[in-house]
């Protein structure tokens, strides 16, 4: 009894902790926007001032340069689900900070029984593990690729990226060297997934890891 109430603290510690992280990032990711919209007309202003004095090269770069600050605030990634969608973007905003290349494409189908904070820490944890696992890995060889559909009549997600070698497996999971929170997040995801009737899976070779979720829809 004592034992159970520990672990449902630290999962308890543990969730918490993981949506005040998504929070954060959240937030970073939407300031970026606040802060480009209020510059919204500086910029309009400055492009009309210099059209006016027919300096067009100046005029083209700094419109490519505002492509380029739009691009890194932009929303990605158009699930249905706005918690959804803020999770995934401010995942692939962090990846893309640290170099890593990320080929997403992600769709909630009708159905989906799976509570938003839920999915917000399934995807969380197989997007923070994908990510550290890249960061060990020099800048050329770094990928993570996300989809998220319908598969028959089951919400499906895989969850692929660049790894090192091979890592342990433990039971039905795998622990690499970034310490015991890294299986435990596994562990956490394989939890929830079986709270809604579904299967996880992972897979590590050299070179890569890939993570799938398949959970029934409801009908």
């Amino acid at each position: 009894m004592l034992f159970q109430k520990w672990i449902d603290k630290r999962i308890e510690a543990y969730q918490s902790d993981l949506l005040r992280k998504y929070c954060d990032e959240v937030e970073s990711m939407y300031s970026k926007m606040r802060t480009w919209r209020h510059d919204y007309h500086n910029h309009i202003q400055t492009l009309q001032a210099s059209m006016a004095l027919g300096k067009y090269e100046e005029v083209i770069n700094y419109l490519r340069d505002l492509n380029d600050d739009l691009t890194q605030v932009d929303t990605v990634i158009k699930t249905g689900r706005v918690m959804v969608d803020a999770i995934l973007n401010g995942k692939i905003n962090i990846a893309s900070q640290n170099k890593i290349p990320v080929n997403a494409k992600a769709k909630l189908p009708d159905g989906v029984t799976v509570s938003d904070i839920d999915l917000c820490v399934i995807i969380g944890n197989l997007l923070d593990n994908a990510i550290e696992e890249n960061k060990k890995l020099p800048e050329d060889a770094r990928f993570i690729r996300i989809y998220i559909g319908k598969k028959n009549t089951q919400l499906y997600l895989a969850f692929t990226n660049a790894a090192g070698k091979k890592q342990e497996r433990q039971g039905s999971l795998f622990f690499s060297t970034k310490g015991n929170d890294h299986g435990f997040g596994l562990g956490r995801v394989k939890s929830l997934v079986e709270k809604y009737d579904g299967l996880f899976s992972a897979d590590s070779e050299d070179g890569g890891f890939t993570a799938e979720v398949l959970i029934p829809l409801a009908e």
